[in-house]
C-alpha cells in the first residue's frame, strides 16, 4: 500500500513491485471507485443530464460498467446466462436509463457486480484461459487487463460530464 508519509498517493502506487495479480487488482479497484466516485454529491437529475449528442450521461456511464464487470466476470466466468442475468441485449442499451435508475440504485448495483467480479476471479490464476466468450480463448490477466482499460475509458468520460454539471452550478 502506499507510504503513510504519502497519502496524496493511490493505493497502486503502494503496489509497484507486487505481483501482477495484485497490480492489475489495485488498479482495477482504484478506477472501480472512481466510478461510483463521480455520482457523489450530484442530483438524480444532475447525473441523468445528457450533455452530449449521444444518450451519454453519468449516471448511464456506471450503469454501462455495472454491465461490463457482469458480463466479463458473472456471465463468462461463473457462466451465468444474459437471461439469468437480465441483461440487455446489447452493450449500448445499457447506457439508457429507466425510470427506476437513481444515483443510489446505480451505485448499489454497481458496487454488487464488483463483489461478485471479485468472488469470480477468487482463486484463479492469470495465466487461466477461459473459454466461451464469442472472442476466444483469453486468459483472466487480459479480462482485467481489457475491464482496466475499459472502466478507466468510461470514467473519464464520466469525470468530464461532472465537471460540465458541476460549472452549471454556478
Amino acid at each position: 500500500m502506499p507510504d503513510a508519509a504519502r497519502p496524496d498517493l493511490p493505493p497502486s502506487f503502494g503496489v509497484g513491485q507486487a505481483d501482477q495479480r495484485i497490480m492489475l487488482t489495485t488498479f482495477l479497484d482504484e478506477h472501480r471507485a472512481a466510478a461510483t466516485a463521480v455520482l457523489d454529491g450530484l442530483t438524480d437529475e444532475e447525473a441523468r443530464r445528457s450533455l452530449v449528442l449521444s444518450p451519454t450521461t453519468v449516471l448511464g456511464l456506471v450503469k454501462h460498467l455495472t454491465l461490463v464487470e457482469t458480463i466479463w466476470f458473472t456471465e463468462l466466468l461463473l457462466g451465468s446466462t444474459r437471461a439469468e442475468l437480465g441483461l440487455p441485449a446489447t452493450p449500448a442499451e445499457s447506457f439508457l436509463l429507466q425510470d427506476r435508475d437513481s444515483v443510489e440504485s446505480v451505485r448499489h448495483a454497481h458496487a454488487e457486480a464488483c463483489a461478485r467480479s471479485r468472488q469470480a476471479i477468487s482463486g484463479r490464476a492469470l495465466d487461466e484461459v477461459i473459454t466461451g466468450h464469442r472472442f476466444g480463448p483469453m486468459t483472466l490477466g487480459w479480462i482485467l487487463t481489457h475491464c482496466i482499460r475499459e472502466t478507466a475509458q468510461h470514467v473519464g468520460h464520466a469525470e468530464i460530464l461532472r465537471e460540465q454539471i458541476l460549472a452549471a452550478r454556478h
